[in-house]
């Protein structure tokens, strides 16, 4: 779900991801400016990361890291949110020997 000033992401899980636009006034006054800093949200797929990150990109999202597998069997891409935070799709594989 997306409208001005914010972005949701949801799956069939227990929680949605709200990634507000800074400044926006549906936070408080206090947090409006605030921007975070090394900060990797990290979200664990059973499977189809592929087709996740082909279905983001089609939407418009900016795909701030690529799709790519780690030699210990972490496959993975990111998104940024406007407030810096970091949104990795992590899906595990067998680790290449």
């Amino acid at each position: 779900m997306a409208a001005d000033g914010f972005s949701s992401l949801g799956r069939s899980a227990a929680a949605d991801i709200v990634l507000p636009r800074r400044g926006t006034e549906v936070r408080p006054a206090d947090q409006r400016d605030q921007r975070a800093d090394g900060l990797i949200l990290a979200l664990t797929l059973d499977s189809g990361i592929d087709l996740e990150e082909d279905r983001l990109r089609a939407a418009g999202v900016d795909i701030t890291l690529p799709l790519r597998e780690e030699p210990w069997g972490e496959r993975l891409f990111q998104i940024t949110d406007p407030n810096g935070v970091v949104v990795q799709f992590v899906e595990w594989a067998a680790p290449a020997s």
